[in-house]
């Protein structure tokens, strides 16, 4: 059986930022399910107001905004950062990355979800889009054999 590698490894320190955020992920899963929750049981939705896109009171309806947006730009983090590891091109600069882009989404979930300031969430983006950037952009010349 092979060891696992390092955690200080390029490689382990490029996915451990990324399977933070899949936590990140599950702790809006959690909030979202909690969130709708105690909006039935105030009476402020019913059950069925969940299957509509539109049916979520406003702060249930930020979570379950944000939850979607861990499904949009990141993937191609992950997808980066398969493509250099397969390629066995992971540099410290490409860990940096991943780590600007796991605070980027941090700073994101905590605006988008606690307020309705649209000009500052599109600012904190910006974090993590620099690492999902710096990424695809390595990964991309990992595979026409620039890099």
């Amino acid at each position: 059986m092979p060891e696992a590698p390092l955690l200080g490894s390029p490689t382990a320190q490029l996915l451990l930022p990324l399977f933070l955020h899949f936590g990140l992920v599950v702790s809006l899963y959690a909030a979202l399910t909690w969130a709708r929750l105690v909006a039935v049981r105030r009476g402020e939705a019913a059950k069925d107001d969940f299957a509509r896109a539109d049916g979520d009171p406003p702060v249930s309806a930020r979570i379950q905004r944000n939850l979607a947006n861990q499904f949009e730009a990141p993937v191609f983090v992950w997808i980066a950062a398969l493509v250099l590891i397969l390629s066995d091109r992971v540099t410290v600069w490409d860990a940096a990355a991943a780590w600007v882009f796991l605070a980027g989404r941090l700073i994101h979930t905590a605006v988008q979800c606690s307020g309705d300031n649209v000009a500052l969430r599109g600012q904190v983006f910006t974090i993590n889009f620099l690492g999902l950037l710096w990424l695809m952009a390595h990964a991309f010349l990992a595979v026409v054999g620039a890099a």
